[in-house]
C-alpha cells in the first residue's frame, strides 16, 4: 500500500471528525471563504483550465469529454453561485428524525450526522470539484478527490485556492485532499477503514471497475441513456422545443436524451417537423425501419438503443403505443431520467408510475435532472440505483443517522419474562 496516501487518508479522516462537530455558522463561513477565494482567483482558474484544454486537444480528446473539461467564466460563475445557494440551505446535520419514549425515563432519538470521508473519482468536469467539496463541507464530511488526468492543472489550482481559503476558517484544509495519479485510485479503493463512500463519475466500464474492486460502498451511475416519448396526445408546440433542448442544450451531459420514441398514430405528422428542427441544430438522426418510412435517416441498430452518445446523435424509434414506449425504456434505459410529452393526464400518470427511473418527467426537458436545478445547491453525482439516495445527490444523500438512547439505569431483562414490564413506545414532540 502507498504509505503516503495512507497517511493522507488518516489525515483527512481526522480533519473530517473535527469538521463533523462544527456548527452551521462555522461550516457556512468556510463555504463563504471558498466562494470569495474562487471569485478572487477567476483569471488564475481559467488560465489553468486553458492549459488543460490545449493539452487535451493535442492528445485528441473526444468532443464530449472536451465539453466537460472546459471551464470558462460562465461555468465558473455558476459554480460559485451554487456555493452561495448552498449556504442558504438548511443544515442537514442534527435533524431529529425519531423522538420516542420507550419507557418512562428511557428516550430514543434518531439524529442525522455526517458519513465521514467521501472518495470522489471523476473525469474532466473541474467544476465538479467545486460542487463536491462544497457539499462535503456543508454536510460535515471530509473528501478525497481524484480528477481525470486531462483536468490536472484545473483541479490542482482549484484545490490550492480552496485550501488557502480554509486556512482562514475553523475548517481544517486537511479535510480536502486531491490525488493526482491514476495509480492512486487502486490504493484509494482499498482504504475501507478511512473512506466511507466512493462516488465514481465516469464511463460505464470505469464505474463497474470501481464497484468490483472495493469493499467501500459505491454510489453513482454508469450510463445516462435518457428517453423522451412523444405520445399521440402531445402538443407539438411543446414537443419540438423540449426535444431540441433535451438533445442539444448540452449533449455531453448525462441527462441529455439519447433515444426519442414517437407514437405510431402521429409519427407521419410530427416526425418530419421534429427532424427538421433537430437537423437545423446539427443532430445526426438514426431511425428504426418504421421511422425510415417517414423521414430520411441513417438506420438504427439494436446497439443504438443501448448507446450513450454524449454528442449530437439521436436514435429514433416509432412505437405502437404508450405501453410499448414504457417497455422499451424499461428494457434499454439506464434508470436515469425519462420523459413523456402529452396532454393526456392519464397517459402521463401511467408513464410516471411505470417507468423505472430516478427521474420521470412530464412535458419538460430531461436537462432539469441536476442538483443545482433541483435547488440542492449542487450535486456530488446522480445515482440510478433503486435504494436511496436516488437521482441528483445533494446534502441529504451525504448524511446518515445515529440512534441516541438515554436512560437512567434501565436494563433489558426488566422487559422479558413472566413479570416483564411493558414499553410505552410513545412518540414525543419534535425538537432540534
Amino acid at each position: 500500500m502507498d504509505q503516503d496516501l495512507l497517511a493522507l487518508a488518516q489525515q483527512t479522516r481526522a480533519a473530517a471528525q473535527a469538521l463533523g462537530v462544527l456548527d452551521l455558522a462555522q461550516r457556512n463561513g468556510a463555504l463563504a471563504a471558498i466562494a470569495a477565494g474562487l471569485e478572487k482567483n477567476k483569471d488564475r482558474i481559467v488560465a489553468a483550465n486553458q492549459q488543460d484544454c490545449a493539452a487535451a486537444e493535442k492528445d485528441g480528446i473526444a468532443p464530449a469529454l472536451y465539453a466537460r473539461l472546459k471551464l470558462g467564466a460562465s461555468k465558473l460563475d455558476s459554480a460559485i453561485a451554487g456555493i452561495r445557494d448552498l449556504i442558504n440551505l438548511a443544515d442537514p446535520l442534527g435533524h431529529l428524525q425519531i423522538h420516542r419514549e420507550l419507557d418512562d425515563g428511557l428516550i430514543l432519538k434518531r439524529v442525522t450526522c455526517p458519513l465521514g470521508v467521501l472518495g470522489i473519482i471523476f473525469e474532466a468536469r473541474p467544476e465538479a470539484l467545486i460542487q463536491i467539496t462544497s457539499l462535503a463541507i456543508k454536510s460535515g464530511n471530509g473528501v478525497i478527490l481524484k480528477g481525470g488526468k486531462e483536468a490536472i492543472q484545473s483541479c490542482s489550482v482549484l484545490t490550492e485556492i480552496i485550501k488557502e481559503a480554509l486556512q482562514t476558517t475553523t475548517v481544517s484544509p486537511d479535510a480536502v485532499t486531491l490525488l493526482t495519479t491514476r495509480e492512486e485510485i487502486k490504493t484509494l479503493l482499498s482504504l475501507d477503514k478511512y473512506v466511507d463512500l466512493i462516488i465514481p463519475r465516469g464511463s460505464n466500464a470505469f464505474v463497474q471497475y470501481v464497484q468490483q474492486n472495493t469493499n467501500i460502498p459505491v454510489l453513482g451511475h454508469a450510463d445516462g441513456i435518457c428517453h423522451i416519448y412523444v405520445d399521440q396526445a402531445a402538443d407539438l408546440s411543446k414537443a419540438i422545443p423540449i426535444i431540441v433542448d433535451a438533445k442539444t442544450h448540452y449533449p455531453a451531459a448525462c441527462n441529455a436524451i439519447e433515444t426519442l420514441l414517437i407514437d405510431l398514430a402521429i409519427a407521419g405528422d410530427i416526425l418530419p417537423q421534429i427532424a427538421v428542427a433537430l437537423q437545423a441544430n446539427n443532430v445526426e438522426l438514426r431511425g428504426d425501419d418504421e421511422t425510415q418510412k417517414f423521414i430520411h435517416v441513417n438506420p438504427a441498430s439494436e446497439d443504438d438503443w443501448r448507446t450513450e452518445y454524449s454528442d449530437l446523435t439521436l436514435a429514433i424509434k416509432v412505437v405502437e403505443n404508450l405501453e410499448a414506449a414504457i417497455a422499451h425504456i424499461n428494457t434499454y434505459g439506464s434508470k436515469h431520467t425519462d420523459g413523456i410529452i402529452t396532454e393526456d393526464a392519464n397517459a402521463a400518470q401511467k408513464f410516471l408510475n411505470e417507468v423505472n427511473a430516478a427521474g420521470v418527467y412530464h412535458n419538460c426537458s430531461t436537462r432539469f435532472a441536476d442538483g443545482f436545478r433541483y435547488g440542492f445547491g449542487a450535486e456530488v453525482g446522480i445515482s440510478t440505483q433503486t435504494l436511496p439516495p436516488r437521482g441528483p445527490v445533494g446534502l441529504e444523500g451525504l448524511v446518515t443517522y445515529k440512534y441516541h438512547l438515554v436512560g437512567n439505569g434501565q436494563i433489558a431483562a426488566t422487559y422479558t419474562g413472566d413479570q416483564a414490564k411493558s414499553f410505552t413506545h410513545r412518540d414525543l414532540p419534535s425538537e432540534r
